[in-house]
């Protein structure tokens, strides 16, 4: 009992940093480009981490090293670009939409590359999920496929996130979270800070006001959304399982939903009622 419980509560931990990553990007790309943006996130991400990464360093066994990082790249890095690229053209209707085809993602790479073994009640459960979350989506309006290319990228993330999610799942277990992310990110830093000088960053004038914001979000996105987030990402799957914790894309939006009321929109009655359909995707999803 303990034990669901807190898994529980990394998975709506988890819907409310990443649900309020979409407003932080947003607010980052208002005067940054989304190589910048992503740049910051993921940089941000490595100097919090780097007090842990020479302990991880050790601890980490040699031959899972290289695992590690590629699971930071799969699992943050290019999902970071894709998505920042992506939303400069399609709308967060249509990413949220897209985003959650993850649990999808899980399932198809699990069973072609690591031998994963689904039952039916799991496969209605995501299905039950996915079309609750379209519900929702198509509730709140504006779903554009003007730019189908841009909406592949965000389709190429979740497909990277299956397989990560899958790969931490089977090959991480023994490895510590925090030693994973620290190590994960913390290498990604020389490749980051490179995108940021070849994009013109350090000549821009950072200390006016929009320039300082929008830096500044960057950096709480990469600070909570991608450090903080990762550790307990990686805690989730290694507790809960590759398909439970892949879940969490459909809590997402609920928290978009939130920042909407507290921005002054208005909550219908037809949300709240796809709310419980997608909960009951999870919960289906996750019966034993």
């Amino acid at each position: 009992m303990t034990k669901q419980f807190l898994n529980w509560g990394l998975f709506a931990l988890l819907c409310l940093i990443w649900g309020s990553s979409f407003i932080l990007m947003k607010e980052g790309m208002k005067v940054l480009t989304p190589y910048q943006v992503a740049s910051l996130r993921i940089i941000s991400a490595g100097l919090v981490l780097i007090p842990f990464a020479a302990k991880a360093f050790r601890n980490i066994p040699s031959n899972k090293r290289g695992m590690v990082v590629l699971s930071g790249l799969l699992g943050s890095f290019f999902p970071a670009y894709l998505f920042c690229i992506a939303e400069t053209k399609i709308d967060s209707s249509l990413a949220g939409i897209l985003n959650a085809l993850t649990p999808l993602f899980v399932i198809l790479t699990g069973i072609s590359f690591f031998k994963l073994q689904i039952k039916t009640a799991q496969i209605i459960g995501i299905v039950i999920g996915f079309i609750g979350l379209c519900l929702l989506v198509a509730a709140g309006g504006n779903i554009s496929l003007a730019y189908f290319s841009y909406a592949l990228l965000v389709l190429l993330a979740t497909l990277l996130y299956g397989i990560n999610v899958n790969m931490v799942a089977k090959y991480m277990q023994g490895v510590g979270s925090l030693e994973m992310a620290s190590l994960a990110f913390v290498s990604l830093l020389p490749l980051c800070l490179g995108i940021l000088y070849f994009t013109g960053y350090f000549s821009l004038p950072l200390l006016q006001k929009s320039y300082f914001i929008s830096t500044s979000a960057s950096a709480i996105l990469g600070i909570f959304g991608t450090a903080i987030a990762s550790v307990l990402f990686y805690m989730l799957v290694k507790r809960a399982g590759a398909l439970f914790a892949s879940m969490v894309t459909y809590g997402i939006p609920f928290v978009a939903i939130g920042w909407g009321i507290w921005d002054g929109e208005l909550v219908n009655a037809i949300q709240v009622f796809c709310l419980a359909i997608i909960l009951l995707g999870v919960y289906l999803a996750n019966k034993k």
